[in-house]
């Protein structure tokens, strides 16, 4: 964006920052990867906008503890025009939404207390965020452009019922959370294929290990939320011992503006085959 368009974007979001929202949804999306980190009692969501980029955050419902870790941006101000700000700083921000044209690369933490060591991303942010209304109803479109039709015939070779497999799959007493190092990198959210699912945060290499889906015989969430697809993003293979996790079969997208990343979806078929 040049200057005269940031000057014009900024002055429609003081007018309508919904309508700004429907028109910018249409364009290309910029790479948003959003991280999670927990500790006792705290919760920390870390998103990351590149140079270049115009970003519009969700409603926050409360004050939030921003931390900017990174970077530079042309904020819109609430009282009017715009407001540069740098990194690094930390404030305690009102309820709201922020809107910032990213002059250098932005690395942004909120903080949020986290008492009962909830480690559901949706209901994080379900608690903390609000979206639009127009903004969720054009996500799941988007969503529901991923679903397939191999789940009928993946069960008749498998032999199993899809009721044995819902059975199988809701046992949650085998369940042990990611390793730190590797829950911050997908999340477990609503899925249009069946559930919940397992979704990138980040942009995932092909080729690269995605996260462990057993450990020690039991487990994680990816290999509880995983859902199955005929043309997987994602294979199965044997990390350490019998331990499992999942491989990228293909570049996979993480956040995108503010949709979610890419479900990942591995074949039931070669699962079962590997996790034998």
């Amino acid at each position: 964006m040049n200057d005269l368009t940031v000057e014009s974007v900024g002055k429609m979001a003081h007018k309508d920052m919904d309508g700004l929202i429907q028109t910018m949804m249409v364009l290309e999306q910029a790479d948003c990867p959003v991280f999670h980190y927990f500790n006792d009692g705290v919760y920390i969501r870390e998103a990351r906008f590149p140079a270049g980029a115009f970003v519009v955050g969700h409603t926050h419902r409360y004050e939030q503890l921003n931390i900017f870790v990174q970077g530079k941006g042309k904020f819109i101000d609430p009282a009017g025009g715009f407001k540069i700000m740098s990194a690094p700083m930390t404030f305690v921000g009102p309820p709201g939404r922020k809107a910032v044209y990213v002059l250098e690369d932005i690395i942004w933490q909120n903080a949020f207390p986290n008492p009962d060591n909830e480690h559901d991303i949706e209901k994080l942010e379900a608690r903390w965020l609000e979206e639009t209304l127009y903004f969720e109803a054009f996500k799941e479109t988007k969503m529901l452009l991923s679903l397939d039709d191999d789940y009928e015939k993946m069960l008749v070779d498998i032999g199993m019922t899809a009721e044995e497999v819902s059975e199988y799959s809701n046992i949650d007493f085998d369940l042990v959370p990611f390793p730190k190092n590797w829950e911050s990198h997908v999340a477990v959210r609503k899925s249009p294929i069946h559930g919940k699912g397992l979704f990138a945060e980040a942009n995932i290499s092909q080729g690269s290990l995605i996260c462990p889906a057993r450990i020690n015989g039991r487990r994680t969430p990816a290999g509880r939320y995983t859902n199955h697809s005929g043309a997987p993003n994602a294979v199965a293979t044997r990390i350490f011992g019998d331990d499992l996790g999942w491989v990228a079969l293909r570049d996979i997208h993480g956040r995108r503006g503010g949709f979610n990343g890419e479900e990942i979806t591995v074949d039931y078929r070669q699962v079962r085959e590997v996790a034998v």
